[in-house]
């Protein structure tokens, strides 16, 4: 499968994968943020990307960062739609108690291809009975 990345600055990183077999490739800053305590903020990664027919890119957190610095991706995981051609950002935010500055050329989250299942929506009045029905939250007894 191809991934067509175009760089929009001279310091933007094409994303790649750090090692053979990594699931996500790694998104790079190409801007330097303070990101306070409790605050989130998007970080510019300087790329657009052509994603194959049938994906979508999903942004997820580098769990070094999650561990050491308690800094995260917000909308994890985040979702580029197959169609998105503008410039790809990450929101982060810090769950620390200081603030944690991000530097030009960092590695702040992960990026995953995965395949998009597109359903037909279909109209009904009835659904089909489960053994659980409509138990919801805690309904399992946890």
């Amino acid at each position: 499968m191809d991934l067509k990345v175009k760089k929009l600055t001279d310091n933007a990183i094409i994303p790649h994968y750090a090692h053979p077999g990594d699931a996500g490739l790694d998104l790079f800053s190409i801007e330097q943020v303070t990101i306070e305590s409790g605050a989130a903020c998007l970080v510019k990664t300087g790329i657009s990307l052509e994603l194959p027919p049938g994906t979508e890119g999903q942004v997820r957190p580098r769990s070094g960062m999650a561990l050491k610095h308690s800094v995260t991706v917000l909308n994890s995981p985040g979702t580029i739609d197959e169609g998105y051609r503008g410039e790809v950002g990450v929101i982060l935010i810090n769950h620390g108690s200081t603030a944690f500055i991000i530097e030009p050329s960092m590695k702040i989250a992960q990026l995953l291809i995965k395949p998009v299942i597109t359903a037909n929506i279909i109209e009904t009045t009835e659904l089909s009975d489960t053994h659980r029905g409509d138990g919801g939250f805690g309904s399992t007894g946890n």
